[in-house]
């Protein structure tokens, strides 16, 4: 299984290593090359309605999954004790369902603030 190294920046570097996740606590959110190898940037910010970041002292998890949905590749993976799970694509209506319940969970969420 492959696995994903991780450094805590200030800034996250322009020039991106693969299976490295960079984490900027000050702006609250870590940066990646997809894990498929096309070179696209993933983005993942984190707050109590986006990704939520596990640091052990020594692995990092990121929860929930990754979907890249607006990529080609359309990959889709977990990162869990450092390691990179990939998991079977989703269909589109699954996408499409899932953003919807998304985008709902973000508008109650802010609703209440």
């Amino acid at each position: 299984m492959k696995t994903m190294q991780h450094k805590f920046v200030e800034f996250i570097p322009e020039d991106l290593k693969n299976r490295v996740l960079y984490i900027t606590i000050k702006y609250r959110t870590a940066v990646h090359l997809c894990i498929c190898g096309c070179g696209n940037k993933v983005v993942t910010p984190f707050s109590p309605i986006d990704w939520k970041l596990l640091f052990d002292g020594s692995t990092i998890t990121l929860y929930p999954s990754i979907g890249n949905w607006n990529f080609d590749c359309q990959s889709h993976y977990f990162i869990t004790n450092s390691r990179i799970k990939k998991v079977r694509r989703w269909s589109k209506r699954k996408i499409e369902d899932n953003r919807k319940e998304d985008a709902d969970r973000k508008a109650e969420f802010y609703k209440t603030k």
